[in-house]
């Protein structure tokens, strides 16, 4: 029996096939799906946000006193200043505005994620202070993309799909002057680290030694090192943050907690 006849066309499918299977794979993890959802916010803004008027930065990553905070998206226009805060995810979304914790159910299986927008605090905190102006000016938009469904009354500015398009749109009261717009766009432009993987590489490096309570950390205010204290009293009694190892005459604190 020839051999060659009968793997001929068993190689030819594997030729297809692997190719196949190796594309079925990357479209399942999760780094080809947060890439796919940004493309897709980014998509929608080309077409439904006038560039001229809706001046947008993307991938932005600041310096901040405890490393680095990274934006996914920031549109800066005369009607205020959206950060957008993007999360792909499928399943039931279950949430509130003053819950600390998210839920994410999926075939009866639940996961907890951080409330969006108390993430997204951070970027604004940044933006704030890169910008000199005040939290009226900056909004927080959360939008979330791919397969889910809120199954709770989100606040206005948590949407799906292109609802963010029409939440950012109803701000039609003029805060900023053209050349404002303008000025607070180099100022992003000029203090933002290159968007680079190797920037994101080292932020997502600087995340993980900012929540590990054994990595060494300094002070930003005077250079010392910070140590890990515990509040003896109060609501917080038993939690831990970072504290200044020269208190009281410094008195610089820095939560332990997730943060983007």
């Amino acid at each position: 029996m020839n051999i060659s006849v009968i793997l001929h066309p068993l190689l030819n499918i594997l030729v297809w096939l692997l190719p196949l299977m190796l594309v079925w794979t990357l479209l399942r993890t999760r780094l080809f799906k947060g890439w796919f959802g940004e493309r897709l916010v980014r998509l929608r803004a080309h077409f439904r946000l006038d560039r001229q008027v809706y001046r947008r930065l993307h991938d932005v990553t600041l310096i901040t006193p405890d490393g680095t905070t990274q934006i996914d998206h920031v549109f800066v226009s005369p009607f205020g200043i959206f950060v957008l805060e993007t999360k792909h995810m499928k399943g039931w979304i279950f949430g509130g505005e003053k819950q600390a914790q998210w839920t994410q159910l999926i075939h009866k299986k639940r996961f907890t994620f951080q409330n969006p927008n108390r993430q997204n605090y951070k970027h604004l905190k940044a933006l704030q202070a890169a910008l000199g102006i005040g939290p009226d000016f900056v909004h927080s938009v959360i939008v979330f993309v791919g397969p889910s469904t809120f199954k709770t009354r989100m606040p206005a500015n948590v949407t799906r799909g292109g609802g963010w398009v029409h939440y950012i749109k109803s701000f039609q009261q003029t805060v900023f002057s053209e050349a404002q717009v303008t000025a607070m766009l180099q100022t992003l432009q000029a203090g933002r680290l290159a968007p680079t993987l190797a920037t994101r590489r080292e932020h997502v490096q600087r995340l993980k030694q900012r929540d590990d309570p054994s990595a060494s950390r300094q002070c930003p205010r005077c250079g010392s090192a910070l140590v890990v204290r515990t509040y003896n009293g109060g609501p917080r009694s038993g939690q831990q943050f970072w504290g200044c190892s020269t208190f009281p005459k410094c008195r610089t604190v820095q939560p332990i907690s997730p943060g983007s």
